[in-house]
């Protein structure tokens, strides 16, 4: 589809560059969807979301880590001030325990004690060096796993959330293409009904111009009076200026449709219904069911995914209430060997365990962030009731304003088929000395009234059934 789409728009444009191409509707539509910037952007957002989606379902697996870490100490470490001398013990079979090796007072035959200690015979030297560390370069790192067991609900919530948030981003990027195309569509007839009008005001230009020669004629014969002739003098350079200005809104126009399609502003494209004395005009369905228009309407839709997505945040707010349950897994290593005397070489070891966290009490928090999320939820339900209830008014007010544009239509093609005989009468009857000037100037100015109202009409019967097709979601494109 976007391939047949890219050759359209390239076909179109190159044609467009030779001067020869005349444009559809249907091309001005490709162009248009193809080359809009906030279409564009709405592309991205649906790729965002899909990139979302992701992320909440890599949540359902471990997640594996690696952290490391490098520190430079200034000074060695030592875990004793000095050295140490440590008393011992001997075993002592009489009592089966280990006694204290003291020094014996050969007078007393007691253990000697100097400032109120004992004196021990032997002792064990526990010397300062090896217990003092070389910690300049302390490296370490640790590779962990983790599994979300249970989360309270918020991963299910929240992979909810992000599908529900990439099927929003389709339907805003449809509402977006119909805004678009009855944009384009609104610019399309607009020179089409430009364009009927220019040609009209050449043929009322030609048209007084014939009737200031024939007047000229008569007065130079003296059966016309100078008054006469001034009079539709006026009259043409009126209608000269009608034409420049409808010329300059024909331009305008174009350049309008030329920048909704994409193109360069003075690109000037020929339009396939600019030469059509008539147009094919369809009737509209005289009804419809709420229910289906509902289903087709995409700001409708777009509203109901919303409001699921305010349901799954109740859940996702709901889930800080809820236990928290993962499994841990970890291997560890550190440099120096924390494992083995602190040795300058790397030691590793391994840990497996389990994290719970129970909320106990925030005092009212959690459970108002809860209530917060269901306000939103309701309010985004009455967002949707109250978008129902303004579509079924829109629709009636569309279709009302298609009867109405029919009708006036009808009565513009009688209106001008009485204007066409008017104009014929008055020239004949002014060709044979039985009317005025003002006659026939009053004749053309209402046949120029009455063929303007009816190309308005035309192109008001196709734009408010347009209008309609829109609001009933039956746009085709």
């Amino acid at each position: 589809m976007r391939r047949n789409i890219l050759l359209v728009v390239l076909c179109a444009i190159s044609v467009l560059a030779s001067g020869q191409q005349v444009v559809s509707l249907d091309s001005c539509r490709h162009m248009a969807l193809r080359n809009n910037k906030e279409i564009q952007q709405t592309a991205l957002a649906i790729d965002k979301a899909g990139y979302q989606r992701k992320e909440a379902a890599a949540a359902y697996l471990p997640q594996f880590d690696l952290t490391a870490g490098y520190i430079y100490n200034s000074r060695k470490v030592s875990l004793i001030k000095e050295d140490q001398m440590l008393p011992t013990k001997s075993f002592n079979p009489q009592t089966g325990a280990y006694d204290y090796n003291l020094v014996i007072d050969p007078s007393t035959g007691y253990p000697l004690q100097v400032n109120g200690q004992y004196v021990p015979s032997t002792v064990a030297l526990l010397p300062k060096s090896g217990l003092t560390y070389n910690i300049h370069n302390l490296m370490g790192g640790a590779l962990t796993v983790t599994q979300p067991i249970y989360m309270g609900g918020k991963i299910t919530a929240m992979n909810q959330i992000t599908d529900l948030a990439q099927q929003l981003a389709r339907e805003m990027r449809e509402s977006k293409i119909e805004d678009v195309i009855y944009n384009v569509d609104a610019a399309y007839w607009q020179v089409v009904s430009l364009c009927a009008k220019q040609k009209l005001a050449r043929s009322y230009v030609t048209l007084v111009e014939s009737l200031d020669n024939d007047v000229k004629v008569m007065v130079n014969e003296g059966v016309a009076t100078r008054a006469n002739q001034l009079a539709v003098d006026v009259k043409l350079n009126e209608a000269n200026v009608d034409l420049t200005k409808v010329d300059n809104g024909v331009t305008l126009s174009r350049m309008l449709l030329a920048q909704l399609c994409g193109l360069p502003v003075n690109t000037m494209m020929t339009l396939a219904d600019e030469g059509r004395d008539e147009l094919n005009l369809m009737l509209a369905p005289s009804q419809y069911n709420l229910d289906e228009v509902y289903d087709k309407r995409h700001d409708v839709r777009s509203l109901e995914l919303a409001t699921k997505i305010y349901d799954q945040q109740v859940k996702v707010a709901r889930s800080e209430m809820m236990p928290k349950l993962a499994a841990v897994a970890a291997l560890h290593a550190t440099n120096p060997n924390s494992y083995d005397g602190f040795e300058n070489r790397f030691g590793a070891a391994f840990s497996v365990g389990a994290t719970l966290r129970v909320p106990l009490w925030h005092w009212g928090g959690l459970s108002s962030k809860v209530k917060a999320a269901q306000v939103d939820a309701r309010v985004k339900r009455l967002e949707l009731d109250d978008a129902k209830e303004k579509i079924a008014l829109q629709i009636s007010q569309a279709a009302f304003s298609y009867q109405e544009a029919f009708k006036t239509f009808e009565a513009t093609r009688a209106n001008l088929a009485q204007a066409d005989e008017n104009l014929r009468i008055a020239g004949i009857a002014f060709k044979e000395g039985m009317g005025t000037v003002d006659e026939v100037l009053a004749a053309q100015t209402a046949w120029l009234k009455a063929n303007s109202e009816k190309i308005d009409a035309e192109i008001n019967v196709q734009m408010t059934h347009e209008y309609l097709n829109k609001v009933m979601g039956n746009m085709t494109y």
